[in-house]
């Protein structure tokens, strides 16, 4: 007995190519946070009031860079199952069109 897939053929396809790119692209910007790159200090969430609760020590913006990077990770890791889930829907669109020939 075979399962039916969810998604079609150029869909699965769609939503591969779209998490790979997902994943490649997190990965970087994850990369990029923890390493604390300037480039990205205005995605980095500093409130005012906190950080001057923090006598505006710089411990305070690493761990925002360093939860940041977190964040992407995550995303970049939900992106990897979105992939999973393509492959496996691709793997079995491909098998029905050569059990239907």
């Amino acid at each position: 007995m075979a399962a039916c897939p969810c998604l079609g053929p150029k869909c699965s396809i769609y939503y591969m190519i779209i998490s790979i790119w997902g994943i490649i692209m997190l990965a970087l910007m994850g990369v990029f946070f923890q390493i604390r790159s300037i480039a990205l200090f205005e995605d980095v969430s500093v409130s005012e009031s906190d950080w001057e609760k923090a006598n505006f020590t710089r411990d305070y913006v690493k761990e925002k860079y360093e939860d940041n990077a977190i964040n992407c990770w995550i995303a970049a890791g939900i992106y990897v199952l979105l992939f999973i889930f393509a492959f496996i829907q691709q793997r079995m669109n491909s098998r029905t069109s050569y059990e239907m020939s």
